[in-house]
């Protein structure tokens, strides 16, 4: 066996660069969980809470949830703004706020609300249904409750509700028209609404929701319209109701710069309104605050160039400088992060069962006589291949199976024929990778370089790529897969990954690398009998939450995990909630399940009847069919 030590598996998958101390590997080779990032804390063996689910009922692919470290992210933030706060003498307070949009599971907001209880840490909304929820969970009257996106009066009225309950809820006005509505609904209801204004910076974010600002930036009032509601505010008597200011620069940011210039020109607004007469309290910078899903540190559209600690640092010392330059006291400030509050804390667990191979080996391509003379020639190309002639070859096979493809469309030689061709080709190609596999880059040929993609295998995973990772097909998000288990065997295969769609762009062919994205991931070869999961991190932003049903497969299962230091696994499944049914996804479809079960057993009557089944094989038959109506949308495999 080829010599492979967890050390290099930490650093193949690049587990401390994108993990964080959240993730490491076993003596045993398994993928494990640190939810306290201590190494001589609790450890979690993820092949040891699959095994639990199995126990449970419970199947894969599964959407496993570390509660603790969604915990560990909201003590994170709160506790360096108030290190950072507390260092640079800042006289303002943290008031950060959770955007629910990012993860908006009852569950995963519930777990944030008590965990940023102590902190005072309020929850963000940006739709009618997202505030209704955050009415009925945000009950803690010092924190903030932030209400974004374009609103009606009806999104008003829920607003002013939430200020009658003695919530702090403030209404960010996105486009102008909404603060005369606001004025006229708050009047009706004799309330005094809290209000900020969000405003169409000139700085663009970068990445990949760069358009999310600049002055064609959706959302925002321009500088003219921000004097403008201004004036209108102190024409109707709510002059004292302005009490933020807000901007966001685009989601993941993927470098520091384009915070520092957002923060420097919105201080500047800041203190030139406070300097009119305006009462702000608070500023708000958004979001943005990214996360590395690549372990590169680059500033690529999947990875930041600086961590959490420098982010704050910049907020406060830029917004301190400032301020103190115009005179101006400090605000309580407000960030709307929700990524890298959420994204560690769950992963996608899915089985591999099955692959295919570009390279058939199976095949019998031995000497037939008479066979034409194509055959002979690739195989004699691929007889005759060495370290010596290894372009010559491959121009040789690529010239033979080319010729065989219009032959066999006009007939000249048969279907095994066009077989052999096509198998001593992939067959020559694999010798040639193996020959040319230490060949420095740069002194590669060209034709060659794609082999490694050209060969690798397509391992079969049971899952929906539309389902749980809808970021990677519509975006091209990056995320971290790792093999759960086997950790300490050097992997051997070259592959991609496919889902059980029937669709195309079910697949997931870019993966972390070293410096820039792969093609490939290299994984462990199959054994018979043996399952391999895989892991797939970071899917705790959005991913949740923005998948759809394509091809009716739906929600996945889900387990909700807990350390506990006293348990012998030092873990427990504190709640599992089972994936939607194909019953209840065919209900979505406007299909009535109980009605298609009634089509079925009709039609069985009539096979019944005609005497083309028995009637105890048709009994089973229906309650098959009502059974997988009740089951999972996933494959089984036992």
């Amino acid at each position: 066996m080829i010599e492979w030590t967890k050390e290099d598996a930490l650093n193949h998958y690049r587990i401390p660069h994108w993990g964080k101390g959240f993730f490491g590997i076993n003596d045993e080779g398994n993928l494990s969980v640190y939810p306290e990032k201590r190494v001589d804390g609790p450890r979690i063996d993820i092949s040891e809470i699959i095994t639990e689910m199995k126990n449970q009922d419970i199947s894969l692919p599964a959407v496993i949830r570390f509660h603790d470290i969604l915990r560990h992210q909201v003590a994170e933030i709160n506790k360096v703004f108030r290190k950072v706060i507390d260092e640079a003498d800042y006289n303002g307070r943290y008031c950060g706020v959770y955007p629910i949009k990012v993860n908006q599971m009852r569950e995963v907001v519930e777990e944030i609300v008590d965990a940023g209880a102590k902190y005072d840490y309020g929850l963000e909304a940006g739709s009618k249904t997202e505030l209704m929820s955050v009415l009925a969970l945000n009950e803690n009257k010092r924190s903030l409750t932030v209400l974004n996106g374009y609103k009606d009066e009806e999104y008003m009225k829920l607003a002013m509700l939430g200020i009658k309950l003695g919530r702090k809820v403030f209404v960010v006005i996105e486009k102008y028209s909404e603060l005369p509505l606001l004025i006229k609904v708050a009047k009706e209801m004799n309330v005094a609404p809290l209000i900020g204004f969000r405003s169409k910076l000139d700085t663009v974010g970068g990445g990949k929701w760069t358009s999310s600002s600049g002055e064609r930036a959706k959302f925002g009032l321009t500088t003219s319209e921000i004097l403008k509601g201004v004036e209108l505010l102190k024409k109707e008597g709510f002059e004292d109701s302005l009490k933020l200011f807000h901007f966001h620069i685009g989601s993941q940011i993927p470098e520091i710069r384009s915070f520092k210039e957002a923060i420097n020109e919105g201080a500047r607004i800041f203190c030139k309104l406070y300097q009119q007469g305006v009462p702000l309290e608070y500023f708000d910078v958004g979001g943005g605050l990214g996360v590395d899903y690549d372990g590169s540190k680059g500033g690529t559209e999947s990875s930041i160039n600086y961590d959490m600690e420098e982010y704050i640092s910049d907020i406060v010392y830029n917004l301190k400088q400032i301020c103190d330059l115009e005179e101006v006291p400090h605000p309580n400030i407000v960030t709307e992060s929700g990524r890298a509050i959420t994204s560690r804390h769950s992963c996608v667990v899915v089985n591999v069962f099955d692959k295919i191979d570009m390279v058939k080996e199976d095949f019998n391509t031995n000497i037939v006589t008479g066979e034409h003379i194509l055959v002979t020639n690739m195989r004699d190309a691929m007889n005759d291949l060495g370290k010596d002639n290894v372009l010559e070859t491959f121009n040789d096979v690529s010239q033979f199976k080319s010729e065989a493809h219009s032959a066999f469309k006009l007939g000249v030689i048969d279907l095994r024929e066009k077989a052999v061709i096509e198998t001593i080709y992939w067959m020559t190609l694999r010798k040639i990778q193996e020959l040319v596999r230490d060949i420095e880059w740069d002194e590669l040929p060209e034709d060659l370089k794609d082999l490694d993609t050209r060969l690798c295998s397509k391992y079969l995973c049971n899952f929906s790529v539309f389902q749980s990772l809808p970021d990677t097909w519509a975006i091209g998000q990056i995320l971290p897969i790792v093999p759960l288990t086997r950790l300490n065997e050097k992997p051997t295969v070259n592959t991609t990954l496919a889902d059980i769609t029937c669709d195309s762009d079910g697949k997931v062919d870019k993966f972390i690398g070293i410096g820039d994205s792969e093609e490939t991931l290299m994984l462990h070869d199959l054994k018979e009998d043996e399952e391999y999961n895989l892991g797939i991190f970071m899917t705790g932003a959005y991913q949740d939450v923005m998948g759809d049903n394509h091809n009716l497969l739906g929600r996945l299962n889900e387990v909700h995990v807990f350390c506990d230091d006293e348990d012998p696994l030092d873990f427990y499944i504190e709640e599992a909630i089972r994936g939607i049914s194909s019953r209840k996804v065919l209900q979505t479809m406007q299909y009535n399940d109980q009605a298609l079960a009634s089509a079925v057993k009709k039609e069985l009557d009539k096979q019944i009847k005609r005497g083309k089944i028995q009637p105890r094989e048709g009994v089973r038959l229906v309650d098959f069919y009502e059974r997988c109506l009740r089951g999972y949308t996933y494959l089984k495999h036992e």
